[in-house]
């Protein structure tokens, strides 16, 4: 790192439609609107959690805890039962210690996963 850790401290932490590394959580305020990405480890969808939906994603810093209330789960379903690699906007929120990101959108990602298997002239994005 070049830079001294304390000037990656707020004002100039990454907002959307930049990714927060997962790592770089513990900067943003308390509901400030974060976007992060990552693999999806894990997804939980408890009985007695009254339809929300706890993901787990993982980007090359770390892990982040996403929390899926019921109604976005209904506009973002697809994404949030399928998806390999998600994109996940939503508000800081923190409890005990624990970061959680509170989902207001969720993007499926996945398709950047299955471009990595093409050949480079054939990358949707056109990068080698």
């Amino acid at each position: 790192m070049t830079e001294h850790p304390k000037l990656l401290q707020h004002p100039r932490w990454p907002r959307p439609p930049a990714c927060c590394p997962h790592v770089l959580l513990n900067l943003p305020p308390e509901k400030a609107r974060v976007t992060v990405a990552g693999l999806v480890l894990v997804r939980q969808r408890p009985g007695t959690a009254n339809g929300v939906i706890f993901v787990t994603l993982e980007d090359e810093t770390g892990i982040s805890n996403i929390i899926v209330w019921r109604t976005i789960y209904e506009r973002f379903r697809r994404a949030v039962i399928a998806g390999r690699l998600l994109r996940v906007t939503g508000r800081i929120q923190r409890e005990s210690g624990v970061t959680h990101i509170i989902a207001e959108e969720v993007e499926d990602l996945s398709w950047m996963l299955d471009d990595l298997l093409r050949p480079e002239e054939a990358r949707a994005d056109g990068t080698p």
